[in-house]
């Protein structure tokens, strides 16, 4: 498995959590990138840290929400490397309320930045990959589109994201662009870090491998479908959660 030499890529949320070990896994895969987040603080410390490591990265601060802000981090890989060959649209945000408590607040702003941000930086990543023939597109989707209780907002835009890229891969299939889509389970990440000790143990046993998964375990099925070898994989939906999606259990 490899990805290109030279090859450029865009991690929106890449400040922290998954995001930033997407970023630092490209990095140490020689990829260069474009580290996008709405916190300049969080992107330029995933910068330093790439840089650190030998390896080529420039922040770019932005709503993805916002069509202007996405085509003006895309930008930022043209300025600096004059090609995008990778995006992975991370980016998003929990607003949970049960379905009578649900403002139209807290659904606007989680379907703005999962849904709206990823049609956005993909629209405008798309562009550059037309031009050169050549392009790997990653969109994150959760567990979480399959229904959770009192996410109405966050379960029906990460299923919008599963139906998103199932079209996004027709539309782009015969120009060497492929999308796909991940869906992770329960992972460890600073949204996470809060629950209980007990909670944990109890979520645990309920993964058929009874373990929490990581950040590293996103980011390695990132690298897979980055990979230049990957180009007759499009318009999927992977699992990562350790099987506890697989079905009924007794």
């Amino acid at each position: 498995m490899s990805i290109g030499e030279g090859r450029v890529a865009m991690v929106t949320g890449g400040g922290s959590g998954i995001g930033k070990e997407i970023s630092l896994q490209f990095a140490k895969n020689k990829v260069k990138v474009v580290v996008s987040d709405i916190n300049g603080e969080n992107a330029e410390a995933v910068v330093q840290e790439i840089r650190a490591l030998g390896g080529e990265a420039v922040s770019a601060v932005g709503d993805v929400g916002s069509q202007e802000d996405s085509q003006r981090m895309v930008q930022a890989a043209l300025d600096n490397w004059n090609r995008l060959d990778i995006l992975v649209n991370n980016a998003g945000i929990i607003r949970d309320a049960m379905i009578l408590k649900m403002t139209e607040k807290k659904w606007d702003q989680v379907h703005a930045v999962i849904g709206k941000g990823a049609m956005f930086c993909m629209q405008a990543a798309v562009k550059p990959m037309l031009e050169q023939k050549y392009g790997r597109i990653i969109n994150m989707s959760s567990g979480a589109h399959l229904g959770n209780m009192g996410q109405s907002n966050y379960s029906s835009a990460k299923a919008g994201l599963v139906a998103f890229t199932k079209v996004a891969a027709l539309e782009f299939a015969a120009d060497n662009i492929t999308v796909n889509c991940l869906a992770p389970g329960l992972i460890r990440t600073p949204l996470t870090s809060g629950l209980p000790e007990d909670v944990w143990e109890r979520l645990e046993m309920s993964i058929p491998v009874k373990y929490v998964g990581e950040p590293e375990d996103v980011a390695y099925m990132v690298l897979v479908l980055a990979a230049e070898e990957a180009r007759y994989v499009t318009g999927q939906v992977i699992h990562i959660d350790g099987g506890a999606t697989t079905g009924i259990r007794m």
